[in-house]
C-alpha cells in the first residue's frame, strides 16, 4: 500500500506530461499501480493551484510570446490543465535551449520536456494557467481568427520589443544571404548582401511584427501578402545586433 502523498507525487508527474515509464522509474512505483490510480472512478481529492499571476520574467515572456505566435499552440489535457507546445526544428538546437529557458523563467515552478517528432522537437510544458498567459489561444488556426494583444501584453512588448521580434524571427523568420551581379570597371562581379525574412499567414501577426519593427527603427517592406523583407544595410545591422541568425 502507498500513502496519499506518494500517490499524489506519481500522479503529479504524469499530469506534467511524463510517461508512465518515466514516473515509475522516478518513484519506484510500478506502471500498473500508477495506471490504476489514473483510472479510479473516485480520484484523490485535490485543490486547483491558485493562478500564479503575471509572468515571472517579462523579458523572457516577450521572447516566448513571439515563439508562441509563430510556432506554438496550447491544447487541453484530457483530464485538466493545458499543454504549451512550441515546435522547434532539429536544425536549431540553440533555439530549443532558448525556448526551454524562456518557459522556465516565465514559470519557474513547472517542468519542461521535449517530444521528438520527425524533423522537429516539440518543447512542451504543462500548467492549468497557460491560457491566462496566452489569451490568443482559441479554436482553429491562428490565421483564421483575430490575433490581438491584451493591454498588459502590449505593455510588455513595448518594454522589450527586441525580445518579441527575436521570438517571432526565431519561429517564422530567417536570415539569408542574397546575391546579385554588378558591372564594376567593365567587369561583372558577384555582390552578396544579407537580409531577414519573416513569413506568416496571419495578417494580424504580421501587423504585430511590423508595428514593433517601426518602434525600434527597422525599415521593412512587404514582399507579398505573407512575407516581410528587411534588406536595408542599417536595418540589417540592427537586426544582427539584437536578433541574429538562428543556431
Amino acid at each position: 500500500m502507498y500513502d496519499v502523498s506518494t500517490r499524489k507525487q506519481a500522479l503529479a508527474l504524469v499530469a506534467q506530461g511524463r510517461s508512465l515509464n518515466s514516473a515509475s522509474r522516478e518513484t519506484g512505483i510500478s506502471r500498473a499501480a500508477i495506471r490504476s490510480w489514473q483510472q479510479r472512478l473516485e480520484p484523490l481529492p485535490r485543490m486547483a493551484p491558485p493562478d500564479p499571476g503575471p509572468p515571472a520574467d517579462e523579458q523572457a515572456y516577450a521572447y516566448l510570446l513571439g515563439l508562441y505566435l509563430g510556432d506554438g499552440c496550447i491544447s487541453a489535457h484530457p483530464r485538466s490543465g493545458y499543454y504549451l507546445r512550441i515546435a522547434c526544428a532539429d536544425a536549431w538546437p540553440g533555439l530549443m535551449q532558448l525556448c526551454r529557458e524562456a518557459i522556465t523563467k516565465v514559470r519557474p515552478s513547472i517542468g519542461v520536456y521535449s517530444l521528438q517528432k520527425e524533423g522537429y522537437t516539440m518543447v512542451t510544458s504543462y500548467s492549468r494557467h497557460w491560457p491566462h498567459l496566452f489569451p490568443q489561444h482559441g479554436p482553429g488556426k491562428k490565421h483564421e481568427r483575430t490575433i490581438a494583444l491584451e493591454p498588459w501584453q502590449q505593455a510588455i512588448v513595448d518594454a522589450h520589443p527586441w525580445e518579441f521580434i527575436r521570438g517571432l524571427v526565431h519561429s517564422d523568420g530567417c536570415r539569408i544571404t542574397n546575391w546579385t551581379t554588378r558591372l564594376i570597371a567593365g567587369e561583372r562581379k558577384r555582390y552578396e548582401y544579407p537580409r531577414y525574412f519573416f513569413t506568416n499567414l496571419s495578417g494580424d501577426i504580421i501587423g504585430l511584427f511590423t508595428a514593433t519593427l517601426d518602434r525600434v527603427g527597422v525599415e521593412w517592406r512587404q514582399a507579398n501578402a505573407r512575407n516581410i523583407s528587411i534588406a536595408r544595410k542599417a536595418s540589417v545591422a540592427l537586426m544582427d545586433t539584437h536578433v541574429g541568425p538562428k543556431h
